[in-house]
Order: structure tokens, then C-alpha cells, then sequence
């Protein structure tokens, strides 16, 4: 399974942008999601990542301005990002497992699909 994502960019401090997220083979209603993130220096983090079953986690730093959600219809899944903050700077990976599709977990062992990362920019 290859997962495509897409979405990233350069924007203003409180602006928006839209990540997705799109497995090449099995369905998005058989896997559970995250979204992780990893800026210059840091360790890979999770920001965000959603059930099969529609159990949703953010973490601290973003609740409140992402939003994860999946479009079964489009098999696609994605990260909405409301009032950007240039500490938000970071290459964003989305991450899928099939094992683990009805926990939440922030092990990145636990997802066997990655995408390639797309760098998201927050200008101050």
C-alpha cells in the first residue's frame, strides 16, 4: 500500500491548509490514520490520528485548529489546519496501519504505510 499525500505549502501565520492523504490499495475504512509531523532537530511527533472506527486524538499543541477526517466516498483522508502557527513548521507524514485500525497510538512502529511527507511553512 502506498499512501500519496499532498497539500503542503508556504502561508501566513493564522492562515490554512489542507493535507491529504490517499492509500493506493486498501480501503481507508480498513485502516486507521495519523498524521504525524517533524520539524528541523525535533523527534517525528503525532498531531493527529483517527480509528476505523471514528476515534479521533489530537495532540495538545494543535487541538482546537486541525481537524482530522476521512472522505470514504474519495478513499482519502485528511488534515485540516486553522490558524497556523509558524511553530507548525515541519515535514507533515500521514501514516496508515491495518493491525492496529481500531486504537489510537502514537508508536510509529504500529503504522506499516507511509507517505512521503509534505513540508508545511508558517511565516510569521
Amino acid at each position: 500500500v502506498q499512501l500519496q499525500a499532498s497539500g503542503g505549502g508556504l502561508v501566513h501565520a493564522g492562515g490554512s491548509l489542507r493535507l491529504s492523504c490517499a492509500p493506493s490499495e486498501r480501503t481507508l475504512g480498513d485502516l486507521g490514520l495519523g498524521w504525524f509531523r517533524q520539524a528541523p532537530g525535533n523527534q517525528r511527533e503525532l498531531v493527529a490520528a483517527s480509528t476505523s472506527g471514528g476515534k479521533t486524538y489530537y495532540a495538545d499543541s494543535v487541538k482546537g485548529r486541525f481537524t482530522i477526517s476521512r472522505d470514504n466516498a474519495k478513499n482519502t483522508a485528511y488534515l485540516q489546519m486553522n490558524s497556523l502557527k509558524p511553530d507548525d513548521t515541519a515535514v507533515y507524514y500521514c501514516a496508515a496501519t491495518f493491525r492496529y485500525q481500531r486504537v489510537i497510538t502514537s508508536r510509529q512502529g504500529a503504522y506499516n504505510y507511509w507517505g512521503q511527507g509534505t513540508q508545511v511553512t508558517v511565516s510569521s
